[in-house]
């Protein structure tokens, strides 16, 4: 039953954020939804659920204010910008409707995606603390902070005219060329610790592991890599000596 209602859930966000998208004809709108999808399905699985209260609050509220955070960044950084690239390139693959073509490549799949992810936020809401409940919520903290900080740095670098195609490589940067998509993992990681009070939350191992999958290997990391060494002459530097995902302290050698 809380599957459905999940689902149905995903399909009313989606397809809302799609109606508007269309009839803007700006496709990156769902970028600035997806947080707070997930925060939705936090909501309404708090309410259906029967676990224990203070997991429930405990889950819900780590999930909305990840959600509510990560929203309110995206839409802060894109407002006034033009289209985001990713779209603009998908748009000019369109054979037919683009609206059509942008809702089978790109919301669709963010729908499926947004589902399958929550699977251990959902599972959560029907259990107890446990130990690992405990190590959940620290590791979604260390997340949160990594992905709320680096954001914070990236942003306050990009608005200083003086880094105009320059490479951010302090605070946070100087670890991980990607602090916000490790923290990102984090929070899921946690969120999947929460729920394996059971083997059935257990069970959804394969939701970390694809938003993982997406941020390092995916759409995330290699995508945003792509376009920075085409656009930042120093880029090259900092890949051979920063981490490219997990922190480490920096190496003076190539980083394989």
């Amino acid at each position: 039953m809380i599957l459905l209602l999940t689902l149905a859930t995903v399909v009313v966000v989606v397809g809302a954020t799609f109606a508007v998208s269309a009839a803007r004809g700006r496709y990156d709108t769902i970028d600035s939804i997806w947080g707070l999808g997930f925060a939705a399905i936090a909501v309404v699985t708090f309410f259906v659920s029967t676990g224990d209260l203070a997991l429930r609050l405990t889950v819900t509220a780590m999930v909305v204010v990840w959600g509510v955070r990560l929203s309110a960044h995206i839409h802060r950084r894109n407002r006034g910008k033009p289209e985001d690239r990713r779209y603009v390139k998908i748009l000019s693959d369109a054979k037919g409707d683009p609206r059509l073509h942008m809702l089978r490549r790109v919301f669709l799949p963010q729908a499926a995606i947004m589902w399958f992810v929550s699977l251990p936020l959902q599972a959560a809401q029907y259990g107890t603390f446990t130990l690992l409940s405990y190590l959940g919520v620290v590791v979604w903290l260390i997340g949160f902070g990594f992905e709320a900080v680096g954001d914070w740095q990236l942003a306050r670098f990009a608005a200083d005219p003086a880094n105009k195609g320059t490479v951010l490589d302090t605070g946070l940067w100087r670890y991980t060329r990607h602090p916000n998509y490790f923290g990102d993992a984090c929070v899921w990681w946690g969120v999947y610790l929460t729920a394996c009070h059971s083997w059935l939350g257990a069970a959804t191992l394969a939701s970390p592991v694809l938003m993982t999958y997406l941020l390092a290997k995916g759409t995330g990391k290699p995508l945003t890599e792509q376009h920075l060494s085409s656009s930042r002459p120093g880029y090259a530097d900092y890949v051979a000596r920063t981490s490219g995902f997990f922190p480490l302290p920096p190496k003076r050698g190539p980083r394989t």
